[in-house]
């Protein structure tokens, strides 16, 4: 297969990684150092079963993804409309395109721009991130999850072919649902607090702040029609515990100096409660905090 990785941050360089080590044909598209790093040295996977490096393609260039029969979009929430706009020209009609990104409605706004193409929602599971230029270190877990449909058995049986669990699930909507009230327990305090799970929970008022912005996450989803678990919150308390090491990504964008996808996450679910009119003061005020260390007003104007 030829695979084309739209977004080669560290949960498209893991999978088009893992991929090329199964013997696919994986294109790279990613920022020029770590394009750079991959062409010269190969992609370093640093995984809890394996470490090395295994040789791909990589380019700064979205015409790279000419000729792929899928193409696997990573990149941030926030730029999913550019992609689509860079992707168009390149890719012939009936292309499958995954999308394997944070937040509940990637996959609707790349399919409404790229109409020809066969666009499908992807759930990630996995402790990833880049260690540097070409180098991926992955922390734990790793699995996928997609909904039933006509791609779906072909597409489960590449990536677990290529060492990827995959479950398929005959209604995607709820597990959508239940990621999103993880990141939104988790996302923003690990960012703020700046650490690791583990150490972040055990804050003073912390876990009670993290199950109030999970009550808030279910009203929303029951206005929505949506019915989570009933054991969600004990899912999402058991995190801390299974992956004490783990910072968010939102925590790892803001440490780079990156705009985060907090808009998609908390930021969605204030605006989905906004809509429902279901009061969301805790995921209001995580979302506004995290604005606030991506982007500080600037001083007032003196007098």
């Amino acid at each position: 297969m030829r695979i084309a990785i739209m977004g080669a941050g560290a949960v498209g360089s893991y999978y088009g990684g893992l991929l090329a080590r199964a013997g696919h044909a994986v294109t790279l598209i990613g920022r020029a150092p770590h394009v750079a790093a991959v062409l010269r040295d190969g992609l370093r996977l640093q995984t809890l079963a394996f470490d090395e490096s295994v040789p791909m393609h990589a380019s700064v260039d979205p015409a790279a993804v000419a000729g792929a029969d899928w193409v696997l979009c990573c990149v941030k929430s926030g730029d999913t409309e550019a992609a689509a706009a860079a992707l168009r020209p390149h890719l012939a009609p009936g292309v499958l395109l995954l999308s394997l990104q944070n937040g509940m409605d990637n996959a609707d706004r790349l399919q409404a721009l790229l109409p020809q193409q066969r666009v499908r929602p992807v759930l990630v599971y996995a402790a990833v991130e880049l260690a540097g230029p070409g180098h991926l270190r992955h922390h734990g877990r790793g699995e996928l999850v997609l909904g039933a449909g006509p791609d779906s058995a072909a597409t489960a049986s590449l990536f677990a072919a290529a060492g990827v669990p995959v479950q398929v699930l005959p209604d995607l909507r709820a597990a959508q649902w239940s990621k999103l009230v993880v990141n939104c327990a988790y996302n923003a305090l690990s960012a703020i607090s700046r650490l690791p799970y583990g150490r972040m929970i055990r804050g003073p008022g912390i876990e009670a702040t993290m199950r109030e912005a999970v009550a808030e996450c279910l009203a929303v989803a029951s206005a929505e029609g949506v019915t989570l678990p009933a054991d969600l919150w004990q899912q999402v308390r058991a995190l801390a515990d299974a992956m004490p090491t783990q910072q968010s990504s939102t925590a790892q964008d803001l440490a780079r100096g990156r705009r985060s996808e907090i808009d998609q996450l908390n930021g969605w679910l204030v605006r989905r409660g906004e809509a429902l009119g279901v009061p969301t003061p805790v995921n209001r005020t995580l979302h506004g905090l995290v604005k606030l260390l991506e982007d500080p007003p600037g001083e007032p104007p003196l007098a």
